[in-house]
């Protein structure tokens, strides 16, 4: 695996050496959130960049509820995840963690955060006897997670991590290693596995709705605005690897594993970089991939951060068609079925998504009940990841081991 992992940072790292970004300077900028609009932004203060914080402090939860600390108060999650608090029926926000003081004190106050649960980097480490605290919600670029989760673990606490799990599925592996080392559960926060639309979808292919699946296509993609990677960590190699692949794409690459129901055995893959475009200095502009299946499937696979934007899985079968348009936005889903059984598909209110992720992750600490989106889960993704950008560098098909690793 070592001589994998190289070949994909080489091929990765072509376009030139990533910009030292600090970790207190890291926000989610607005123009790559405009992509998934239908958030919760609640009324009361207004952040200096725009985020509005609640006007009412939280409601007391129940007795078991899951006190969790989130690590990084950027664009996700102040927009999205930390308002869905409030409609979870087990867990609470029990501390912070940032590097801006003036972003402690307005989030602590709009959420009724203790001063002593709002915790600076340097200052993390004393969250191991914070007892308010049972787990550790990482919403940090995705370069950083492997080292945070790793130190969370250190400290005794449960884990939930932002997707893409890391940058490596070596890092992968060293974070599901110290997650059973410290004897506490490890999550990837991958949302549209808790999202009505989604698993309506799952389900209806695993009752062979359209026949015997024959193809499947995903496309996430938006353009971009003018940026550089000292100004947006999306677009700085040591954060986000090879960019819209990590970042957008991966809902793609889920899509067309939960939708077929089977791990791709050969992978073939482009990658291409505009030349003399500050945006695409360190990653790609775009990366496609065609998938083969044991079955004689075939998926394919489209994701760009300089196009039109647009979010929709297809499946074609024996018998008709799943459409998804939207398929994994934050709101908005869209799903019909053509062919034998057509219809249009109302399955529920996409932004239940959040909660229910939550309240899932608080049963896994609370209740030991299986985790839906594990670590293992994350480390396959990355596997796959990995031989998409050893196809892209060699011009050849990568073939592939049924858990995601490249033979050879």
């Amino acid at each position: 695996m070592d001589g994998i992992e190289m070949t994909r940072r080489r091929f990765i790292d072509a376009g030139g050496t990533a910009a030292a970004v600090s970790l207190a300077a890291i926000a989610a900028p607005a123009a790559a959130l405009a992509q998934a609009s239908g958030g919760v932004r609640p009324t009361g203060q207004l952040m200096p960049d725009g985020v509005k914080l609640p006007s009412t402090l939280p409601v007391r939860k129940r007795a078991d509820s899951v006190g969790i600390a989130v690590v990084g108060l950027g664009g996700y999650a102040l927009n999205q995840m930390m308002p869905r608090f409030a409609q979870t029926e087990r867990t609470h926000i029990a501390a912070i963690v940032s590097g801006s003081r003036d972003k402690l004190r307005r989030v602590g106050d709009a959420y009724g955060i203790p001063p002593d649960a709002r915790y600076s980097y340097d200052t993390f480490g004393k969250i191991a006897s914070d007892d308010r605290v049972d787990a550790i919600y990482i919403v940090l670029p995705t370069g950083l997670h492997a080292e945070w989760v790793i130190r969370a673990f250190a400290a005794g606490k449960h884990v939930l991590c932002e997707k893409p799990m890391a940058l490596s599925s070596a890092d992968c592996a060293r974070m599901i290693a110290a997650g059973r080392r410290a004897n506490r559960k490890l999550m990837i926060a991958y949302r549209s596995h808790f999202e009505p639309y989604n698993l309506e979808a799952m389900k209806l292919m695993g009752q062979r709705a359209i026949g015997d699946i024959r193809l499947v296509r995903t496309e996430q993609s938006y353009r971009m605005a003018p940026t550089s990677p000292s100004e947006n960590w999306r677009t700085n190699r040591a954060l986000a690897g090879g960019g819209s692949l990590e970042d957008y794409g991966i809902y793609g690459l889920q899509s067309a594993l939960y939708l077929k129901g089977e791990m791709p055995e050969s992978i073939s893959a482009t990658a291409f970089r505009p030349p003399n475009d500050p945006r695409f200095t360190e990653i790609f502009a775009h990366v496609s991939s065609q998938w083969r299946f044991p079955s004689g499937a075939v998926a394919q696979l489209v994701t760009s951060y300089d196009s039109a934007s647009t979010n929709f899985a297809q499946v074609r079968g024996t018998a008709g068609a799943l459409i998804m348009d939207p398929a994994t936005s934050y709101a908005g889903q869209k799903m019909r079925l053509e062919g034998r059984d057509e219809r249009e598909l109302t399955s529920g209110d996409p932004s239940v998504q959040f909660a229910r992720q939550l309240d899932h992750f608080a049963d896994a600490v609370r209740d030991n009940i299986p985790i839906r989106t594990p670590g293992e889960m994350g480390l396959r993704d990355l596997r796959l990841i990995e031989a998409i950008y050893a196809s892209a560098e060699t011009g050849r098909t990568v073939r592939l081991a049924p858990d995601g690793r490249m033979r050879g």
